[in-house]
C-alpha cells in the first residue's frame, strides 16, 4: 500500500464553548438559571450582582423618615426639659403619663440581660416555618409504638431494622432473608417480629402485598366485618370475602362478578356484598402520613391585556441583575493589571463575563419573543377558553420569527406561562390537530377532543358507561373526525379506565 499526502477543503459547524453556554442557559428553567448565575458569580470575580434600584429608593426613603423623626422630636425633648423644672409629685402623676410612655416602657425587655434600652425586635421571634408542627411520618409513628411495646432489646432492634425497610405505602417489599443478610438474626425472628408490628397502627402496616394487606384489616374488623360497615347483618359470612381476597382480586378489579360468583357457588347479590366491605377497607395503609407538601410554581413569564393588546411580560424577580463589576473595570482601564500572568486571567474573566451577560439578555429575548409568538397563534385561547385552543407545532412559531425547531423546543421546555388561563407550560400550547366535517381546513387540537371526552365520561350513566365506540360516535355528531382507537389512545392518557371497570352495579 502506497503512502501519499492529500489536500482536501471541507467545511464544519463547530460549536464554541460560549455558544454551547449560550444553548445551556436557554434551556435551563427558572430555578436551574438562578444556581447557574449564583455559580457564575462565585466563580468569576469580575462578574458584580448590580443593586436594585428599588433597594436605593427604599434606603432614601428612610433617610427622610429618620430625619422627619429627628425634627419632629425636638420639640419634644424641649417638653421634657420643662418638666424637669415640676416637683417630682406632679410628674408621677397618673393622668399625665402618656400612652406613647407606656408602650416604650413595656416595649423595653429587661429579662435579656442586655442593656436597659435594649428592646427585643421582630427579627428576634422565630420565623412562621420554625412555628409550624412537622407532621409525623409513618416510620416515627410507627417506632413510637415499638418503643412502647413490651418486645426484648433484641425484637425491638429488629423491629427498627424492618421498619426501616417500609416503602411509603406502609408495605414490606424487601424478602425477610435479604433483611437480615449481614446481621445476627433469624429469619424466624424477624417473622415473629413482623407479626408484632403488623398489629400496629395503621391496620395493615407491614403486609407484603395487597392481599395479606386486606385480610390484616378483615382479621382487625373480626369475624364478620359486614355489621360493623353498615352492610346487612348475617348476609355473608367471612370466608367469602376472604375467598374473594385471596384468590379473586383480578376479577374482582375487572367488574367480573359473575365469574366470581360461579368460582365460590354464591350468588351475584353476595358478591356485591362483599364488593362494599372491600371497597371499605384501606389498600394504602400509609397513605395517611405520605407526604402532601406543594411546591409553588414560579412562572417565567406573565400574559396580560393592555388597552385590548396581549402583553409578554418578562418575570426577572429573583434573578440576580449582573454586570461588570467597576473596580476591576477601573483597575484594567488606568492599566493597573499587574503581572502579564494577572492580566492575561483578568481579560479572560471579562470575556466570559461579557458572554454570560450578553446571554442572558438574548435569553430574555428569545422568551419574549418565543411567548409573543404563540400568544399570536392562541389568541382565542386567551380570550374564550380551552375549547378555542388551536393545534400548533414548533414549526410553526420558529417559521414565525425565524429561528429553528431546536431553539424553540429549548424554550418551551421547563417553563411556565402566566395567564387569565391559568398557570400553563409552554409546551400546552403545542399539539396535535384531529379535523373537522364541517370545515375541513379548520383543525381542531387534541387537548380540546380530551376535555369533551373527559366532560362526557363525567356525565355518563354510571349504570351504562359510554364504549369508545359510542364516545368516537358523540365526537362524530359533533363534526370531530376521530377513530375509535384514538379515543382509547386519549382516553388511556386521561387515566380514565374502560366501560367494564367504570360500571357501577349498585
Amino acid at each position: 500500500m502506497k503512502l501519499r499526502l492529500d489536500l482536501r477543503l471541507s467545511q464544519k459547524l463547530i460549536m464554541t464553548p460560549q455558544l454551547q453556554q449560550a444553548i445551556k442557559l436557554l434551556q435551563l428553567s427558572r430555578l436551574e438559571l438562578q444556581q447557574s448565575l449564583a455559580q457564575h458569580l462565585m466563580e468569576n470575580p469580575l462578574l458584580d450582582e448590580l443593586p436594585e434600584e428599588v433597594e436605593e429608593n427604599e434606603s432614601t426613603t428612610a433617610e427622610e423618615k429618620a430625619e422627619e423623626a429627628a425634627a419632629s422630636a425636638s420639640p419634644a425633648n424641649e417638653t421634657s426639659e420643662t418638666d424637669e423644672s415640676s416637683t417630682p409629685e406632679e410628674r408621677d402623676t397618673p393622668d399625665e403619663v402618656s400612652a406613647a410612655g407606656w408602650e416604650e416602657y413595656f416595649g423595653s425587655d429587661r429579662r435579656t440581660g442586655g442593656s436597659e434600652g435594649q428592646s427585643s425586635s421582630s427579627d428576634d421571634f422565630p420565623s412562621y416555618e420554625q412555628t409550624v408542627a412537622k407532621a409525623a411520618s409513618l416510620e416515627d409513628h410507627l417506632l413510637w409504638q415499638l418503643s412502647l411495646s413490651g418486645l426484648s432489646e433484641r425484637n425491638k432492634a429488629i423491629g427498627r431494622l424492618l421498619i426501616g425497610n417500609l416503602d411509603d405505602d406502609g408495605y414490606l417489599r424487601t424478602p425477610l432473608s435479604e433483611i437480615v443478610t449481614g446481621t445476627d438474626f433469624t429469619e424466624a425472628e424477624a417473622e415473629s417480629v413482623l407479626r408484632d408490628i403488623q398489629t400496629f397502627d395503621p391496620t395493615g402496616v407491614g403486609a407484603r402485598d395487597l392481599p395479606e394487606c386486606l385480610m390484616l384489616q378483615l382479621g382487625h374488623l373480626g369475624k364478620s366485618p359486614m355489621g360493623s360497615l353498615g352492610a346487612r347483618p348475617g348476609a355473608l359470612k367471612g370466608s367469602i370475602v376472604e375467598a374473594v381476597v385471596l384468590h379473586h382480586l383480578k376479577d374482582l378489579e375487572k367488574k367480573q362478578y359473575a365469574k366470581v360468583a360461579k368460582a365460590l357457588d354464591v350468588t351475584v347479590e353476595e358478591i356485591f356484598q362483599a364488593t362494599k366491605v372491600i371497597e371499605a377497607l384501606e389498600p394504602k395503609p400509609g397513605r395517611p402520613f405520605s407526604n402532601t407538601q406543594n411546591y409553588v410554581i414560579v412562572p417565567d413569564v406573565f400574559v396580560v391585556k393592555n388597552e385590548g393588546e396581549w402583553v409578554v411580560l418578562l418575570n426577572d424577580d429573583g434573578l440576580p441583575r449582573m454586570r461588570i463589576s467597576p473596580y476591576y473595570k477601573q483597575m484594567m482601564a488606568s492599566g493597573e493589571g499587574g503581572s502579564t500572568e494577572t492580566k492575561a486571567y483578568l481579560d479572560e474573566k471579562l470575556r466570559a463575563a461579557q458572554w454570560v451577560i450578553r446571554s442572558i439578555e438574548q435569553r430574555n429575548k428569545t422568551i419574549v419573543k418565543v411567548v409573543s409568538s404563540i400568544v399570536k397563534f392562541q389568541e382565542q385561547f386567551f380570550e374564550k377558553g380551552i375549547q378555542y385552543l388551536k393545534p400548533l407545532v414548533l414549526k410553526q412559531v420558529a417559521e414565525d420569527i425565524g429561528m429553528h425547531e431546536s431553539t424553540i423546543s429549548r424554550v418551551t421546555a421547563n417553563k411556565y406561562m402566566y395567564c387569565p388561563q391559568g398557570m400553563l407550560e409552554l409546551k400546552f400550547f403545542f399539539n396535535a390537530g384531529l379535523q373537522r366535517a364541517d370545515q375541513p381546513s379548520d383543525m381542531l387540537s387534541s387537548v380540546t377532543v380530551r376535555e369533551m371526552i373527559k366532560k362526557m365520561v363525567a356525565e355518563e350513566d354510571a349504570n351504562r358507561p359510554l364504549k369508545d365506540e359510542e364516545i368516537a360516535a358523540r365526537l362524530r355528531e359533533r363534526q370531530v373526525l376521530i377513530a375509535r382507537r384514538t379515543v382509547a389512545k386519549y382516553r388511556a392518557e386521561e387515566n380514565i379506565p374502560p366501560a367494564t371497570q367504570r360500571k357501577r352495579f349498585f
